[in-house]
């Protein structure tokens, strides 16, 4: 009894201790995995992906996405680095890439690998509807989203008396974990299965983002309206994601805040001073 109470508070010390918190909303979050293993995993993930997707020959389009991108990861960045994060700068290395598909969606792995496909491009319509898109998922990326579904995953599979002696092994626990949050070696596993929690936080991440680019959050609404148009037969209860009215209602709630990062004309940043406020791909 004696020694399970003494590996429960171990336990229980190294979950406090292991705690980070997202970068604007301030939320805290459990990260038990270091930024260099899901960085290493998630990379050969995203490489075997790159290897076999077509990628779009539109080179217009290609150049918005990555113009886009860019804007809203110097943003993003400078935003770091005046407050308190410049050391998170360095996990970060930015690629968007428009990839030849029908398939409406887009996704974003960590360490800021960004990938779009076509068919999302009817709905976002023009820039500004695409760095709706784009902000959600550098969202994803500086939030650490994957790390903590990882983490979230290690202490569902090992239990939580169990998560110590799981990540003081090698780093076989770290890989099963992975396998099950991101699905390495599944054909559909790079599409990262977020909470409906982190989704919405994302949103909210990816308004004030794009507000920061110098692009207008008050459009984000009107890209998830034509979204909505698609329809889906499966319950939000059942889903990763937030039904579409869901996201809409929440981003009503969150663009006084995004608002307030919008100075106006696309490159303009604002680096404003962080949120304290505890609230949490497509």
């Amino acid at each position: 009894m004696v020694k399970y109470l003494s590996l429960l508070f171990v336990t229980s010390l190294l979950l406090f201790t292991s705690c980070g918190s997202v970068p604007v909303t301030g939320r805290k979050q459990l990260n038990l995995v270091s930024n260099q293993e899901v960085l290493t995993l998630s990379l050969q993930q995203y490489d075997e992906f790159m290897k076999s997707a077509p990628k779009s020959t539109d080179k217009v389009n290609t150049a918005l996405v990555q113009k886009v991108g860019r804007n809203i990861a110097n943003a993003v960045e400078s935003y770091l680095k005046n407050n308190g994060y410049a050391d998170e700068v360095s996990s970060y290395s930015w690629e968007f890439n428009l990839v030849k598909s029908t398939d409406v969606n887009a996704f974003c792995m960590p360490g800021g690998k960004i990938v779009v496909y076509e068919g999302i491009l009817p709905y976002t319509q023009n820039e500004t509807g695409l760095a709706v898109v784009l902000g959600h998922e550098v969202a994803h990326a500086v939030a650490k989203h994957a790390n903590e579904r990882m983490s979230q995953q290690m202490v569902t599979q090992y239990g939580t008396a169990a998560v110590g002696t799981a990540l003081g092994g090698a780093s076989a626990g770290v890989q099963q974990a992975a396998a099950a949050a991101i699905g390495l070696g599944s054909q559909y596993g790079i599409l990262l299965p977020y909470s409906r929690k982190q989704e919405l936080e994302a949103d909210e991440l990816g308004l004030i983002f794009m507000a920061m680019a110098g692009y207008d959050p008050n459009q984000a609404a009107s890209f998830w309206m034509r979204m909505s148009q698609q329809g889906s037969s499966t319950p939000e209860f059942m889903s990763t994601h937030p039904s579409d009215n869901t996201r809409i209602q929440q981003i009503q709630k969150y663009l006084p805040e995004a608002l307030k990062y919008y100075k106006g004309g696309t490159g303009t940043t604002n680096s404003g001073s962080a949120k304290t406020s505890n609230q949490w791909k497509f």
